[in-house]
């Protein structure tokens, strides 16, 4: 695509009008509903996009209102994103798992006028905050199932207002065009909130110089085109799902598929065969979790093969992904490996065709990223926030490591303050918090660089930025090492049998560990040790899964062991906990991100317990369940030691 270096495509609505006319006959948009896929192109959807303004502008919609979209992936309602913007108006897309508190802070906050939902679901949670939140007139639904019997004075179908745009094109056609006209590259192209890691969420005011020039960069920065593929399945409320299936759509012109549902997700993404691929490490994890399952149900001959292909894929796949030298030996061997495991293996994920796929959000674990590399799949990662419009790094093709998160994007500086917290600035920096000012000042200074709150270094001689932790959980030991628990979190995560990890340790003499194992992994395991179980809570605290654990806490300790910088990170003592950590119960952020502070305050006794030497603990949580309910969860939990290599021994062995 060419430039927009002087604004030539001002505005979203313009790249859109501006793919019509390049790319009609083009697919846009793809959505599988009752196991069909259906398709829109470019023409098709401009059209359709066009209509539901037209229909926004008969229900009464003013420049600058705030229009909250609320549901999961689909199509129309990306539309409405657009068609918000053509009006003038700014979409606040909200996260469709929020409780009805959560939504009801953002409605209130962002004085949402107009409110698009996906299903009855989230109208029901909409209706049920409207009496404290009197501003919100007119809500939109897409999906008619169960809405029959509700009072439609307030309340209307996406099609009918799609339908009425249409019929009433004659009396906002020019009214719709001077509005698109209006939009320039500081007009504000959406709101975004943050994830509240640690506190109330704030609304991110991105402009269309952000988004534009953001997707502008990045998209040519990987060589991304209008015949890429994309699988949208990602919170639409989340900046990065923002910029792929909108900002990055437009720039490029590729193409939106949205899956059926979650449950399908899987199935989805190897019918569409995405080019272009992003998952947060969550679903990398969970990926290989499930052919690590698969692997141990194998016959013995499979096992072998699979076990010793991959040996082969781990030493040499990287390199000659990367184009580097390797011997004809071992490139045949690869090219055979690639026959009968890599290529089965890529096909079954839905990865065969992927030109590039990232990873953000979280720190991926390095076992898990350079697994993903070894069966030739181009897994890359950056580093970015809602602040700066996702990108502040990236790694280019052929400088890909797990230890980095690459080189600044094209456009952005970065710099270390003293304190060891990263800087940049960017033409994707936002351009305020919303209705708050004293946050805006102390987050981005006069001169445009923004504090990421995130510790880190830039490598000397190569560029690329290494990220230690966030700043405000890098601390010290009680005896002045280094702590930075993300790093060791994310070692422990590389076992299938532990989905989450919170290591504490700041201040203390040693490390201990809360540890969530992964149901699904260790149920499998459970099954073929006939080990019976009636709960999450009792597979939890079984005395064989713990000895799991704690070998798998051991091994992690030994590679901990071996960095000098953060040998103090050890973890001594730790308990598997008797629940999953939820967003629900505020552990856990929309985006999954572990609440520490949180988890710290609510299970402070469970802490302690882990310093004080106690064997077990008995404990009362309180949890939520699906249907807003509130109940208690009482275990005892058991606390276990694990081996630790001293300090001594290992300075020793160097």
């Amino acid at each position: 695509m060419s430039s927009n270096a002087g604004g030539e495509y001002p505005s979203i609505p313009a790249l859109l009008a501006r793919n019509a006319r390049e790319h009609p006959a083009l697919a846009a948009y793809r959505e599988k509903e009752f196991g069909i896929w259906q398709s829109w192109t470019w023409a098709q959807a401009q059209a359709e996009i066009r209509a539901l303004a037209m229909g926004f502008l008969a229900l009464g919609m003013a420049r600058g209102d705030h229009v909250a979209v609320i549901g999961r992936n689909r199509p129309a309602l990306y539309w409405s994103m657009v068609a918000a913007q053509m009006c003038g108006a700014v979409p606040v897309p909200l996260y469709q798992e929020a409780t009805g508190d959560e939504m009801a802070y953002v409605l209130d906050h962002c004085g949402a006028r107009f409110v698009v939902c996906g299903d009855q679901e989230q109208v029901d949670k909409v209706i049920e905050v409207q009496d404290e939140i009197r501003h919100i007139e007119q809500v939109v639904y897409l999906d008619k199932r169960g809405m029959r019997k509700y009072d439609h004075s307030h309340l209307n179908a996406l099609k009918d207002v799609v339908a009425e745009g249409r019929a009433a094109h004659h009396r906002f056609e020019a009214e719709l065009d001077a509005r698109i006209r209006e939009l320039g590259y500081d007009s504000t192209c959406v709101m975004l909130y943050t994830s509240g890691t640690t506190g109330r969420p704030k609304g991110v005011v991105l402009s269309n110089r952000n988004i534009i020039e953001t997707s502008r960069a990045s998209s040519e920065f990987d060589r991304l085109r209008a015949g890429d593929e994309v699988l949208a399945y990602l919170p639409m409320a989340w900046v990065g799902d923002f910029i792929f299936s909108i900002g990055q759509a437009m720039w490029t012109g590729f193409c939106v598929n949205c899956p059926e549902s979650p449950d399908t997700m899987m199935t989805d993404l190897r019918e569409i065969g995405p080019t272009y691929f992003f998952a947060p490490p969550r679903i990398f994890e969970t990926m290989l979790t499930n052919v690590m399952i698969r692997m141990e149900d194998a016959g013995r001959l499979k096992k072998r093969l699979f076990d010793h292909y991959m040996a082969l894929a781990r030493r040499v796949g990287p390199a000659i992904l990367d184009g580097k030298p390797v011997s004809a030996s071992d490139r045949l061997g690869y090219a055979i490996g690639n026959l009968l495991i890599y290529g089965p293996l890529k096909n079954t994920l839905g990865l065969t065709r992927v030109r590039v796929a990232y990873t953000a959000g979280e720190a991926i674990g390095p076992e898990i990223f350079d697994f993903y590399r070894s069966l030739g799949i181009n897994l890359k990662q950056l580093y970015g926030q809602t602040e700066a419009s996702v990108f502040i790094t990236q790694q280019p093709d052929g400088e890909v490591r797990s230890d980095t998160v690459g080189v600044p994007s094209p456009g952005v500086e970065l710099r270390i303050g003293d304190s060891g917290e990263v800087f940049y600035r960017s033409p994707g920096t936002f351009v305020e918090y919303f209705n708050n000012p004293d946050s805006t000042a102390s987050t981005k200074d006069a001169e445009g660089w923004v504090a990421t709150g995130d510790a880190g270094f830039i490598e000397a001689g190569t560029g690329h930025l290494r990220i230690i932790d966030r700043a405000k959980d890098v601390g010290k030991m009680a005896d002045g090492s280094l702590f930075a628990p993300k790093y060791v979190e994310n070692k422990l995560k590389f076992y299938p049998s532990i989905l989450e990890a919170v290591v504490f340790g700041a201040g203390r003499q040693m490390c201990t560990a809360f540890i969530n194992i992964d149901l699904t992994a260790v149920g499998n395991w459970a099954e073929r040790n006939n080990i019976s179980y009636g709960s999450y809570q009792e597979l939890s605290q079984h005395p064989q899964v713990i000895e799991m654990i704690r070998g798998h806490v051991e091994e992690v300790n030994r590679s901990v062991a071996e960095d000098p910088m953060l040998s103090g990170c050890q973890v001594h003592r730790f308990l598997v906990l008797h629940k999953e950590l939820d967003a629900d119960d505020g552990e856990l952020t929309r985006t999954r991100k572990v609440r520490r502070a949180t988890i710290g305050e609510k299970f402070a006794d469970l802490v302690e317990a882990l310093y004080g030497g106690a064997a077990s603990i008995y404990t009362e949580t309180e949890v939520t369940y699906e249907d807003g309910r509130k109940g208690a969860i009482k275990a005892t939990l058991t606390i276990s030691d694990a081996a630790v290599v001293p300090v001594s021994q290992k300075v020793a062995a160097e």
